[in-house]
């Protein structure tokens, strides 16, 4: 019996206890392969997610950076607009000049046409012979050469006459025709001075309905609020880096002497016009939140030059969020001044400029929906007042 026995636990182990072992074992290798689908699938949808959210985020413009396209398409249609003036006015003066240059040669066409009438009414009157008649009645070889002379002068002059007649008809149509282009030329800037304006107008209405939407929905306006802290910080960062290379320079001081100090209460104005928004904590007319201003507004018309208020050094001159175009002076005496809201910089980073000396445009870029100019003025990095430093008035 035991050989059978034997053989039997051999088969059982053999067939019986194989099949229960693979069974076993299946359900776990598909669970792996289930568990392992599924984690792919959520890489996949994480991953997908993750491009969405890129997507959006590039599709989705910040409060100030939308205000800022608008801004730069502004200022390069004004910018436009004052090139097609430009060519405008040259192209009046060509036509003047041009009018003036038709009157001229038509008051030589008329001289030079009577002129020639009387030859021809004397021609007339002498008759076909004239000239031979002159000859013939010579009393003397010495007279008959000075008369063929004084007819072959007049003829020359003849001549000459009717050439210049044909020339000055011919300046003049080209005259005519000059003008004529130069007025097409005309129409043709006038229109596009129209669009441009037309351009202008609905931009400067796209910006206001920007603008109000900032101020009147309070999420939009916070959001606008943070991004302008996030560039003042950066112009703080900024001043504070400068001050420490100037701090660190001072600690080896040239030989030439730094320029003057400004005189408290006797800085030059940086634009003409009245101050509407003063330093210090501001209140928002709608919302219950304030805001710290660290320069004032100053209102002014489209385009008036704005001045340094005094000699220094251009650091800075570009498009700053919520600012719109930006100077920055340095002073090298431990002061430094910021004119914002520009619509063109006349200067470059580098260049030395004197007290008064006109280095932008004033404009309505940044937050700002009319034309002023914002001014802060540094000691070190610390904003104070500058109207405890400009002249009074």
């Amino acid at each position: 019996m035991r050989g059978p026995l034997l053989l039997l636990t051999g088969l059982l182990a053999l067939g019986g206890w194989v099949m229960p072992i693979e069974a076993a074992t299946d359900p776990l290798a598909e669970k792996i392969q289930r568990e392992r689908k599924r984690l792919e699938a959520l890489k996949d949808k994480i991953e997908e997610k993750r491009k969405r959210e890129e997507a959006a985020e590039k599709k989705r413009e910040s409060v100030l950076q939308g205000l800022q396209s608008l801004d730069e398409r502004l200022v390069h249609h004004r910018q436009d607009h004052q090139d097609i003036n430009r060519k405008l006015r040259q192209k009046d003066r060509e036509l003047d000049e041009i009018t003036e240059q038709l009157v001229t040669t038509r008051t030589s066409v008329q001289a030079r046409r009577e002129a020639i009438l009387a030859r021809l009414r004397v021609q007339y009157m002498e008759g076909r012979f004239g000239y031979v008649k002159a000859l013939l009645t010579a009393d003397s070889y010495g007279d008959l050469q000075r008369r063929g002379q004084y007819l072959s002068a007049v003829s020359q002059k003849d001549y000459e006459l009717l050439q210049g007649f044909r020339a000055d008809m011919a300046r003049m149509e080209q005259a005519e025709r000059q003008r004529a282009d130069a007025r097409d030329g005309l129409m043709v800037f006038k229109q596009n001075i129209e669009k441009k304006l037309a351009d202008i107008r609905v931009l400067q209405k796209e910006k206001t309905l920007y603008l109000k939407k900032i101020t009147h929905q309070k999420d939009a306006y916070h959001r606008a609020v943070e991004e302008l802290e996030r560039s003042a910080s950066r112009v703080d960062h900024l001043l504070q880096d400068w001050e420490s290379r100037r701090r660190a320079v001072a600690l080896h001081p040239p030989t030439t002497a730094s320029l003057p100090r400004g005189i408290r209460g006797a800085l030059p104005w940086p634009a003409e016009g009245q101050v509407v928004s003063f330093f210090g904590r501001q209140k928002h007319p709608t919302f219950d939140t304030y805001v710290q201003r660290k320069g004032i507004e100053i209102r002014t018309t489209e385009g008036s030059l704005i001045h340094a208020v005094m000699p220094g050094s251009i650091v800075y001159a570009d498009w700053l969020k919520g600012y719109g175009l930006v100077i920055i002076l340095d002073h090298a005496n431990g002061f430094f001044s910021l004119y914002a809201h520009a619509s063109k910089i006349l200067t470059k980073v580098g260049e030395q400029v004197v007290e008064g000396q006109s280095i932008g445009e004033t404009g309505d870029t940044g937050m700002t929906g009319e034309n002023t100019l914002y001014f802060e003025l540094r000691e070190g990095a610390e904003p104070v007042d500058p109207l405890h430093w400009l002249a009074k008035r």
